[in-house]
């Protein structure tokens, strides 16, 4: 317990929930409020998005399988390629300012390295290999009537209240 200067005694400020925000996906979140049917714009470029997956085979569980055997390029062609798009659109955005669509500045803040992305990132790359899907790919597979798929999603989205159950208790 603190004590104030008059005595009374408080319960201690909570600063850790301040500390973890800091390393919160949100930082570059909206200010503006929507309307709820805004979110269809999201639906229909996830759906565009998911129709570019498809024909481009890269939600085939034999794709992925051929890239973790490393028997095909196809895979590391189309990443590689999204990450040099990546790169040049973060340039572009540095370079020329460009603000979001509704007129808000868009800040890059720097990523603290730590150990618990390397086993986020090794659990991650064997669910991968396991199951031939990540988590975008995995609506487009569920679309296109592989609903063995949904096991998966199921099973991610468990994945995913463990670790925010746990999240305290691991390694950040």
């Amino acid at each position: 317990m603190q004590t104030t200067t008059q005595g009374i005694k408080q319960p201690p400020e909570n600063t850790d929930f301040e500390v973890r925000s800091l390393d919160t996906i949100c930082v570059n979140e909206s200010k503006r409020q929507h309307p709820w049917w805004y979110n269809f714009k999201y639906m229909a470029v996830g759906i565009v998005f998911g129709v570019v997956f498809v024909k481009a085979e890269v939600i085939s569980w034999f794709r992925i399988q051929e890239m973790f055997r490393l028997q095909s390029f196809h895979m590391y062609g189309v990443i590689g390629t999204a990450v040099v798009v990546g790169m040049i659109s973060v340039w572009l955005i540095r370079k020329f300012n460009i603000k979001t669509i509704h007129g808000e500045k868009i800040e890059f803040h720097p990523k603290k390295f730590n150990k618990g992305q390397i086993y986020g990132g090794l659990i991650f790359g064997l669910g991968w290999a396991l199951t031939g899907a990540c988590p975008g790919p995995l609506f487009a597979q569920i679309g296109t009537g592989a609903l063995v798929a949904v096991v998966i999603l199921l099973s991610a989205i468990a994945g995913t209240w463990t670790y925010g159950y746990f999240r305290e208790k691991l390694p950040h």
